[in-house]
């Protein structure tokens, strides 16, 4: 027969959670207390075993935490912060239907100090006769959940009306939380301590958190003063020292120093309110501020700036006759030199200039202006008028500040008969370049001219950025070296003249090509093919992209034999057909693609070999005794793929005790071709006491050997059949038991703690059997869409009936006990049954226990003797009464080897007993009755 099962998966938890809620309805919601860590486990069924992923969303890969989904059954996070709460999905996947996914809410619960701030307003009367002054108390708190706050002045609550001067108010923006104390028109009592007490009311054993306030005449919101000049210049390199001093604010302030709002250097060092720069940059400058908090008003906050003395950025240009429209200096017109210098303060700035390295003045025909100093940054000009023969040499603009200390700058400008504007070329066969990707390339323009200008570099494009990420790259040599060139670099450069250190004329410039040649990307990179022998298949191999794409050969090999070539057409594909295939076609296929700049490469591996098989682990009562501490087990499992080789003819079954070195073998054949999806069983005979064996099978064909699973059996000597059996549902596996597949609905796990009763009240357990509201026990649930007479039916595992000889023959029926508590209390309270189902007395059920009716808010203990004469299981079943008031609820539910001790009085049946026959079964008679 065929076992293949697509997955089904549930979310079960370990670790600190504090409350797990059934949300009516709609989700689980798994709390947990920041700082604790979260544990989650996927239990996933289903054949093939599924594939597990853990995310964050349902579908996209934007919102993965810890930077990937988790592919195993567990998701730990290990000190969770509040930002990790939200909604972890598990999805589980065979390809069989669509895939499983369930989901839970995590919400990580804490509460941070509260902290209190007081705020005073002063307003005149009308008459000015007496000033009001009125103070509010402010409590503020990060929590989750929402927090409440209480007030205390004192050791005395404070509420709204108990006292005439106070009132406590809700600002409309705190979801109703208590926050503001208003102390109106402040009286002598109102100078007092206050207590804040901030409380998520000990959920998830949060303990509430409090602070205190003092209250007194003397409070007062901070005051400071800075004793330092506003602006303070400096020169780079000196300690630069700021003095902030509180001079007022009750309770006493805590300064803090900030720089542009942004945080201070690394290098800084403060002290209380005194902050030391030691050995100051120019990129330490800005305007530094103190700020005084004390939680009473707002914080107090000055500043002073900060100015670092220096020169930076000199720069010339050269205007040929600004009146005549003409790129060239001549004899007898104007030339203008200017010169620019960044100053800070702007306002010390000064420049002189200089002509053969002699002091120059202003003079009618040479004429000095400079640009307003406010205006940065500053320029100075020299205008040459009628130059003459006389007026050729070097020109030099010197910058410096007042006062010195800083050194300072100067630019030579040469003017002679050879100063002339440039000209810009690329050198012959230098555009288009042709390169391959990841060599280095040099982008060349030659640039003439005197004084040699600056060349910028561009993208053609001007939208997209150069090959280091700028916008723009300037040269001096008129060279771009790009050094691992890729094919996204392909495109058009411009070199062009700047205006800066050369002619003040319209920049010239020239457009480089650059062309990337790479190889081939083609697909598939490698693929493993799975075939048997004498088929027939086909491999095919695509081109992505390449560059040039123009002539691309390619060359089948299997190995390094050669067994096609040619050129692409208008196809960018390739196929190579294999009839059918013989023992010499197993192996490594290669299609080679190239192109001038390389080859791409297409691997297949063809191989005849088996796919794995997959064990199968959901089979109860796979373990049985064969005699005395000699166990056997039954292992199954399935083929993967059977169908894509050749016939399994046998596995290969190695076995070895875990921690021993030592392998058994055995082979273990297969009569004619095993279908997709078979369950293949084999009983592996005398293993020992309890242990655990590792087991490895591997499936064989024609071919050899295929691929290997392994698997560990764990099992232990205490099989249900020969001692006792405690069920009390506190594990999510609820001991093995099952839902009945053929019944109209589930009996539901469940613990008082999670369990909603504001539906209906009047009904169902407050605790467990052992009288704990964590503690869980199985219920059935009878609010809509529930309907009278409907049935739910829990089945026990299989136990096997125990062997009394050696010999494995049962001498006698077994004597066993079953017992279970129950709970049955509400108006509405339908019927308990339970019988006993054993194997090859199929589709009957013999009858065992009874109960009818409201037995009261009390757990009870039911018990029976049964005498199995074949494996069994025992079947508990619940039927809903008329109304919702009737949850039945079971708990510790017990098998012993041996008669009943002590059965309680009301064992066996009642309420109902018809004579002749011992025990009746309970049914409603509906229209749905279905005897079980």
């Amino acid at each position: 027969y065929y076992m293949i099962s697509p997955p089904t998966v549930r979310i079960i938890h370990s670790g600190h959670a504090c409350n797990i809620e059934e949300e009516r309805y709609t989700e689980r919601v798994y709390t947990i207390r920041e700082g604790e860590t979260l544990e989650l486990a996927c239990l996933v069924s289903g054949h093939p075993r599924p594939q597990i992923r853990w995310t964050k969303t349902a579908g996209s890969a934007s919102d993965r935490f810890q930077d990937s989904s988790v592919f195993n059954e567990t998701l730990r996070i290990i000190r969770i912060q509040r930002h990790q709460g939200g909604r972890y999905y598990c999805k589980a996947e065979n390809g069989l239907g669509s895939p499983a996914i369930k989901s839970i809410r995590v919400d990580v619960y804490y509460l941070d100090d509260p902290i209190v701030t007081v705020h005073q307003s002063i307003g005149e009367a009308k008459e000015q006769f007496y000033y009001e002054r009125t103070v509010f108390l402010r409590c503020m708190a990060n929590s989750n959940p929402p927090v409440r706050y209480s007030w205390r002045r004192g050791k005395e609550f404070l509420s709204q009306g108990s006292d005439k001067g106070v009132e406590i108010y809700e600002p409309f923006f705190t979801q109703g939380e208590t926050k503001i104390l208003k102390l109106k028109n402040l009286r002598p009592q109102d100078y007092a301590n206050y207590s804040c007490i901030a409380s998520v009311r000990n959920v998830c054993g949060i303990p509430e958190k409090n602070v205190l306030f003092k209250l007194s005449n003397k409070t007062a919101s901070p005051t400071i003063k800075l004793l330092v000049e506003d602006p303070i210049v400096v020169n780079p390199g000196q300690s630069v020292t700021l003095v902030c001093v509180t001079s007022g604010g009750e309770p006493t302030p805590t300064l803090t120093w900030v720089r542009n709002t942004d945080e201070l250097s690394k290098k800084s060092r403060l002290n209380g309110g005194t902050l030391t720069l030691p050995s100051i940059s120019m990129e330490e400058a800005g305007v530094y501020s103190c700020v005084a908090s004390n939680n009473v008003g707002n914080p107090a906050k000055k500043s002073t700036a900060i100015v670092v003395r220096g020169l930076k950025k000199g720069r010339f240009w050269i205007t040929p006759d600004p009146y005549h429209n003409d790129d060239n200096i001549q004899i007898g017109r104007e030339v203008k030199i200017s010169c620019q210098v960044e100053a800070t303060p702007p306002e010390e700035l000064l420049f002189s200039w200089l002509k053969n390295g002699r002091p120059l003045r202003s003079s009618e025909r040479m004429v000095i202006t400079h640009t307003d100093p406010d205006v940065q940054p500053g320029t100075t000009n020299l205008d040459i008028i009628d130059l003459k023969f006389t007026d050729f040499g070097t020109y030099t603009c010197v910058a410096a500040l007042k006062n010195g200390g800083i050194p300072e700058v100067s630019i030579d400008v040469n003017i002679s008969s050879t100063t002339v504007p440039p000209e810009l070329t690329v050198p012959r066969g230098k555009s288009p370049m042709v390169v391959q990707e990841g060599d280095t390339v040099d982008l060349q323009c030659l640039v003439s001219g005197k004084p040699k200008p600056i060349i910028l570099w561009s993208r053609a494009d001007k939208e997209v950025p150069m090959p280091d990420g700028s916008l723009q790259t300037e040269s001096y040599d008129g060279v771009l070296r790009i050094v691992n060139v890729s094919r996204e670099m392909t495109g058009t450069y411009r070199c062009a003249t700047s205006q800066y250190n050369g002619f003040n004329v319209k920049p010239r410039e020239a457009l480089v090509e650059l062309t990337v040649q790479y190889p081939p990307v083609v697909e598939p990179v490698f693929t493993e093919i799975r075939q048997g022998l004498g088929r027939a298949f086909t491999l095919n191999c695509r081109v992505l992209r390449a560059h040039p794409s123009k002539v691309l050969k390619y060359e089948w090999k299997l190995g390094t034999r050669l067994l096609t070539m040619g050129q692409f057409d208008q196809r960018d594909e390739t196929d190579y057909h294999v009839r059918a295939l013989n023992r010499e076609g197993y192996g490594e296929y290669t299609c080679e693609v190239t192109n001038e700049a390389g080859a791409g490469a297409c691997r297949f591996l063809v191989t005849g070999r088996a796919y794995a098989p997959e064990f199968y682990y959901d089979t109860y009562s796979a373990l049985w005794q064969n005699r005395p501490r000699v166990y056997g087990f039954k292992l199954q499992w399935t083929q993967q793929n059977p169908l894509s080789v050749d016939r399994i003819v046998a596995y290969r079954l190695g076995m070895k005790q875990t921690g021993q070195s030592r392998w058994w073998e055995q082979e273990i054949p297969m009569e004619g071709a095993i279908a997709k999806g078979e369950l293949i069983t084999h009983n592996l005979t005398e293993l020992i006491k309890p242990e655990a064996y590792l087991v490895r099978l591997t499936p064989i064909t024609r071919f050899g050997e295929g691929d290997s699973t392994d698997r560990i059996i764990r099992y232990s000597g205490e099989i249900p059949a020969l001692t006792d059996l405690l069920c009390s549902f506190e594990d999510e596996a609820v001991c093995m038991f099952t839902q009945d597949k053929t019944d109209d609905f589930d009996w539901t796990r469940h613990s008082a703690a999670t369990r909603d009763t504001k539906y209906t009240p009047n009904t169902g357990p407050s605790s467990d059997r052992a009288g704990s509201k964590q503690g869980f026990y199985m219920y059935i649930e009878t609010s809509r869409p529930r309907l009278e007479g409907e049935k739910a039916r829990l089945l026990t595992p299989t136990f096997n009936v125990a062997h009394k000889s050696p010999y494995g023959t049962v001498t006698a029926a077994p004597t066993y006990c079953f017992g279970f508590y129950y709970h049955m209390y509400g108006k509405h309270i339908g019927a308990l049954n339970a019988y006993l189902r054993q194997k090859g007395h199929s589709g009957s059920n013999s009858s065992l226990w009874n109960l009818v009716g409201n037995q009261g808010d009390r757990w009870k203990q039911a018990k029976v003797n049964i005498h199995p004469i074949a494996s069994f299981q025992l079947v508990l079943e619940g039927i809903r009464g008329p109304g919702i008031e009737g949850d039945i609820a079971i708990d510790d539910v017990t098998i012993e080897e041996g008669e009943c001790k002590d059965p309680p009085p009301n064992s066996k049946c009642f309420f109902l007993f018809i004579p002749g026959n011992s025990c009746q079964p309970w049914t409603y008679t509906s229209s749905r009755t279905n005897q079980p």
